[in-house]
Formats: structure tokens, sequence, C-alpha cells
């Protein structure tokens, strides 16, 4: 999810910690939790700062390690031992289970999108993404704002935030239940498919569409149970040449790679006279443009000149790119 929907949740989290006695009867350690819970459900994106350094890194690394099983635990701790010293007559072990269920819950809500997390890790680096919630979900977040402008207004926290999630809970097996009809429609759109994407969008009912069966690559957009396939792409097999492997080891290239799992490539003779590869991923699909790339160029001694990976809107600033990157290098 998005920093500004985990903070509400953070604050819903905080207001439903009132139903544990302890924090409700203590108001230094209800302080304490609910710092904890808006710091807990932040925390694991701490990572966001990688993209100071490059996109490469970032790609890599976002919702990676920070996201893992072993951060799950050792979040709560470290911003519990932070909070104890602070607040030295807070009760430690309740603060540490509200901020423990904080930072679980951010990292579970982002399975749940299309960009997933390796949550598993070390027991696995799969992205594991169930794509049913988009990143940013107006419903979710408009009904905690409902929630925390309520509690404001003299609601009682419990049951109002009780309520929400017992909502929230219902608004994703929806979703779950209307991703199983997109994907059946898919299949007979297509029916040959082998491997199909379908991750939602802001808008309940419209949901992107990135397929592949045994020769092509689909590309569309699905609306309630009604599927538009926009471009359809054969599949070729990338070559397996000095250049592409060379170009393939740079860092960019590297980081697209391995975050796309479905994407189509081209080669190119520019007129300076170098090579271009690139790579484009093919689920996101935006206004006739493929934002998602990852660009390399190589002269004619197999010498990559410059290099992006990243979301690019236009040409022309992905160009820019390409001159910054080969100014740094």
């Amino acid at each position: 999810m998005d920093s500004g929907t985990h903070f509400v949740m953070g604050i819903a989290l905080g207001g439903l910690a009132l139903a544990d006695p302890v924090v409700a009867s203590h108001p230094v350690t209800f302080t304490a939790v609910i710092i904890g819970t808006i710091i807990g459900s932040q925390a694991p994106d701490v990572d966001t700062v990688l993209k100071i350094r490059n996109n490469a890194t970032y790609i890599r690394h976002h919702r990676g390690i920070t996201h893992s099983i072993p951060a799950v635990f050792l979040w709560p701790i470290l911003i519990t031992a932070i909070l104890a010293l602070i607040m030295s007559e807070a009760n430690v072990l309740h603060l540490w289970m509200w901020t423990q269920l904080a930072v679980f819950l951010h990292v579970f809500v982002d399975i749940f999108n299309a960009y997933g997390t390796q949550a598993l890790r070390p027991l696995s680096r799969k992205w594991v993404a169930l794509g049913v919630i988009n990143t940013f979900d107006p419903f979710i977040f408009s009904i905690h704002c409902v929630g925390i402008f309520l509690w404001v207004l003299g609601a009682n926290p419990v049951n109002t935030f009780g309520i929400m999630y017992v909502i929230i809970i219902g608004y994703y097996i929806l979703r779950f239940a209307v991703q199983k009809a997109i994907k059946q429609a898919v299949h007979h759109a297509i029916q040959d498919e082998e491997f199909v994407i379908i991750a939602p969008t802001m808008r309940f009912f419209h949901w992107r569409i990135a397929a592949k069966s045994k020769t092509h690559y689909y590309v569309g957009r699905a609306y309630r149970r009604t599927v538009n396939i926009y471009d359809k792409f054969e599949i070729h097999p990338i070559p397996k040449t000095e250049l592409v492997e060379t170009a393939l080891k740079d860092p960019n290239m590297a980081a697209f790679l391995s975050f796309s799992p479905l994407y189509r490539w081209e080669i190119s003779e520019l007129e300076n006279g170098l090579t271009e590869l690139r790579l484009i991923d093919l689920r996101y699909r935006s206004n006739d443009r493929y934002p998602f790339v990852a660009v390399a160029h190589m002269d004619e001694n197999l010498a990559i000149v410059n290099s992006y990976t990243g979301w690019i809107f236009t040409e022309d600033k992905l160009q820019k790119k390409l001159q910054i990157g080969a100014g740094n290098e």
C-alpha cells in the first residue's frame, strides 16, 4: 500500500488497541501504543530511501529484506525498545504486541498488491503478489479516514474500527471474486494462455491484463467481464549473443529482470553508432505506452556507454535520463 494508507492504518490500529484493558486503563501505555502502531505501520518502507541512490538498487531491494520474516519480528522489538526508553512507565509487553501487529499488517496487506513483497525471505526470494488491491485503494483509504473522523467526533474507536475492519475483509473477499471472474473472461478471450497477470487499478471494475501464450504476448484491460486486448506481440526468444549477454549483466538491466516476469525486447542501431537493447515490461501499459523499461547503450567494443531502468512516460525524458547516466560513468 501507499504511505498515506499505511499511516491511517496505524492510527486506526491504535484506536482499536483500546479494546485491550491494559492500554485503555493506562494513558502512558496508550500514548506509546498509538505512536508504536503509527511507526510500525511505516517502518518496513524505510527502504524507500534506496531510491536516492538509483532506481536499480531501489527496484531490486524495495519490499525485500525490510519486509522479510526476520524483519517482521525485529522492527517491533526495535520500536518498542526505543519507545520504552522514552516512556519508561508504558507497559512494554502490550506496547510490543500492538506494534508487532502493526508491522505484520503492513507486510500482510502489501502482499495483496500487484507489486507484492519478498515476505518469505530468507526461505524464498520469490515475490508474493496476489494482485487484488491497487497500491492506493480509494475505498480502503477513505473508510479509514471516515473511521478516524468519527473517532475525533467522539465515536467509540473499538466499535468504529472493529466494524470498519469487518467491512474491509468483505471488500477483500469481493475483490478476489471479481479477479476470479476476470480470469475466466481472459481465458475465454485468449483460450491458449499459459501465464496471466491481472492487476487492479484505482477503479473497482477496471483491471490491467498481461498474458502469455506459447506464441504471443497479450496486453489489455478488463471492465467487469469484458476483456479488451489492445496489443498482441509475437514472442521471439532474446538472442544469446555476446552483446546481449554483456548488456544483461548491467545493474539496471539485471534489476529489471529481477522484477519483471513479463516483458519483450528490442535491439536497434542508433545514429551515433551505438547499439540499444531495450526491455519493456508489459504490465503497465498507459496511454498507449509501456513506461517501465530498461535500456542499455553499447559501443562497438561491447562496452556499456549508458543505461537506465525505471518508469518513463516520454521518450525525450528517457533520453535525458540516459545522458545523465552517461555523464556519471
